[in-house]
């Protein structure tokens, strides 16, 4: 059994951080690839199925097979929603750190003498 801990605000009403233990089996630990979402919902819910599907294949019908199918409340899509735009932006931001040319790799710009 595992345990993963997590610190942070849960929600913005909640006044204090909350540390919240999270265990899960080592079989679990591996997670489900999936290539593929499809969110749909309901009044009451939304529901993201995840598959992992085939691109490969030339055929009209693509195949594919589910891996996973989570239903989740609206207030906590919402908060699923922000904490996958805040950590894409800091996935972004470390890719274009990462991309940047090393210095001294450009021939100086504007310092020529005349």
């Amino acid at each position: 059994m595992r345990t993963v801990e997590y610190y942070g605000h849960m929600s913005q009403n909640s006044p204090s951080d909350r540390h919240i233990n999270i265990h899960f089996a080592p079989e679990v630990m591996a997670g489900h690839y999936s290539n593929f979402a499809n969110v749909s919902h309901s009044e009451y819910e939304f529901t993201v199925t995840f598959a992992r599907v085939d691109h490969e294949v030339e055929e009209a019908e693509v195949p594919g097979v589910v891996v996973s199918r989570i239903n989740l409340s609206p207030k906590f899509m919402r908060e699923l929603i922000d904490a996958m735009e805040d950590n894409f932006s800091r996935w972004q931001t470390a890719e274009s750190i990462k991309n940047l040319p090393e210095q001294g790799s450009q021939p100086d710009q504007g310092n020529e003498s005349y």
